[in-house]
């Protein structure tokens, strides 16, 4: 137990866009009493006000630098190149955080982001104390499962990084099977019929007993939803969904590394690299950030096999290293010389 005491506890928050995570979050940093939190904001595309509207808490023991926005795309898609260096950011302030909490964005799947507290740079140092997915109570009681089919849907479009194209509903599935705690939303909206409605809903989707906490305007007790010291982690594995076969395929048999280039002229010269590079060396993912000589943005790239995407994302901020970092995701086994070798030729 002395291990987890050194280790950071995270609360993993997540639901659908519309649900309710952000007011929930904001109420309990507005009540956390004593505890330095630091929160990880997942959103993308154009629907990106959550870290603005956490930013504008002016809570003093979660200050404004303590908020770290992953606008690169789905969470659970993005873990190897977004999540990792945000921890290590905020496991780099000082004074130390007592808790941190994780706002995924609408469509990620908790199980690859809790299995990636498995990672050795990760598990020495933060520990997953407990997943909550949020439900939207009024939706459910009328039989959908989202407040806004279409704004998540555009979500998706938005988001070139997302690597799983499945039904809203098995979402909902695989959100509420890695919970430890449900939170169901707007119950404020609800009669009672539509409040049994609602939980009959979420409990015929609970594959194992988890408790059920209703809420209205995301006032719940922190001490129900924090400091569970459940350690996820260790126990992802027994939460079944429905894509367990892709994420134990990919932890087996996938690997992935980072190749670090030096600043490239020519954006167009360099897609053609990478795509000659994943034909040649059957790899299945290149994606990164690459900087481009005499340019003020940074070059964003997302490859899926021999087909790339690049696009100037954002302006380098003043204080920010110009440099190139792309991970390349493929089967175990990889050449990885040559692929450095090509990349950076």
């Amino acid at each position: 137990m002395s291990v987890n005491l050194k280790r950071v506890p995270c609360t993993v928050v997540t639901g659908f866009l519309g649900a309710g995570k952000t007011t929930l979050i904001r109420h309990l940093i507005e009540n956390l009493d004593g505890k330095r939190v630091a929160i990880i904001v997942n959103e993308f595309g154009d629907v990106g006000v959550d870290g603005d509207v956490l930013k504008g808490c002016g809570i003093e023991s979660c200050p404004e630098e303590n908020i770290i926005e992953l606008a690169n795309g789905c969470i659970c898609c993005t873990v190897a190149d977004d999540f990792v260096p945000a921890i290590d950011q905020i496991l780099a302030r000082e004074p130390r955080v007592d808790h941190i909490l994780i706002e995924t964005s609408g469509l990620a799947l908790p199980k690859p982001l809790v299995q990636a507290f498995q990672w050795p740079a990760v598990k020495a140092r933060v520990t997953v104390d407990g997943v909550v997915a949020v439900v939207d109570g009024l939706a459910l009681a009328e039989g959908r499962v989202a407040d806004d089919h279409e704004a998540l849907e555009a979500q998706r479009q938005s988001d070139d990084s997302i690597d799983h194209d499945n039904p809203v509903e098995e979402v909902f599935e695989d959100q509420i099977a890695c919970a430890d705690m449900i939170v169901l939303t707007k119950s404020d909206l609800l009669g009672s019929d539509g409040l049994s409605t609602a939980r009959e809903r979420v409990a015929a989707h609970l594959p194992r007993a988890v408790k059920i906490v209703v809420s209205a305007n995301g006032t719940v007790d922190p001490a129900v939803l924090i400091g569970l010291g459940l350690a996820v982690e260790d126990d992802i594995e027994n939460r079944k969904t429905h894509h367990d076969d892709e994420f134990d395929h990919e932890h087996d048999d996938f690997d992935s590394f980072v190749v670090e280039l030096s600043s490239v002229t020519d954006a167009e010269e360099l897609a053609r690299k990478i795509a000659a590079t994943a034909e040649a060396e059957n790899v299945l993912r290149i994606k990164g950030f690459v900087d481009v000589a005499n340019k003020p943005m940074r070059l964003q790239v997302q490859a899926v096999g021999s087909r790339v995407n690049h696009y100037f994302d954002r302006a380098w901020a003043p204080s920010e290293k110009r440099e190139s970092r792309l991970v390349v995701i493929g089967e175990r086994g990889m050449d990885r010389a040559a692929i450095e070798r090509m990349l950076a030729a």
